[in-house]
């Protein structure tokens, strides 16, 4: 486990969903399932955020919001769509106002699916988003090293 990897810090949002996979992302940090033990901290600033961990489905009035979250993460920032909503605009890919999932906003590096995503999905989730930002720490130390 790299340097930057070893306590990531993590930030929730919920799109628009059911409120069922929040539920499972609360319990996923709870000492229940316990993914504190991969030094992971549930925070409320995107600045000292690491992960972004986001629920329901993008709409027009949350488009913003979550762009604007992603803009503010500090790089390298990794991106887990949580549930199948947040995966692929889920039950509510037919809606009115539904875009689709995350990734219709902005990139997404881990899918966890499941209505709702069970906990352990969530912990599996992260702890390959913990790789993919070991991965991103290392190329952008290398494109600093290169002066890009």
């Amino acid at each position: 486990m790299a340097f930057a990897s070893k306590s990531p810090w993590v930030i929730h949002y919920d799109g628009s969903s059911c409120n069922g996979c929040d539920i499972e992302v609360l319990a996923t940090l709870c000492p229940g399932f316990d993914g504190e033990r991969f030094g992971v901290v549930n925070t409320g600033n995107p600045k000292h955020a690491d992960i972004f961990l986001v629920t329901g489905s993008v709409n027009e009035q949350n488009i913003g919001v979550v762009r604007e979250i992603y803009d503010q993460m500090v790089e390298p920032k990794v991106v887990v769509a949580c549930g199948i909503c947040a995966c692929s605009g889920g039950i509510f890919h037919d809606c009115y106002n539904v875009i689709g999932g995350v990734d219709k906003a902005i990139p997404v590096d881990v899918y966890a699916p499941g209505c709702a995503v069970r906990p352990e999905a969530l912990i599996d989730a992260i702890v390959k988003g913990v790789a993919v930002l070991d991965e991103k720490s290392k190329a952008l130390k290398e494109s600093k090293k290169r002066g890009e």
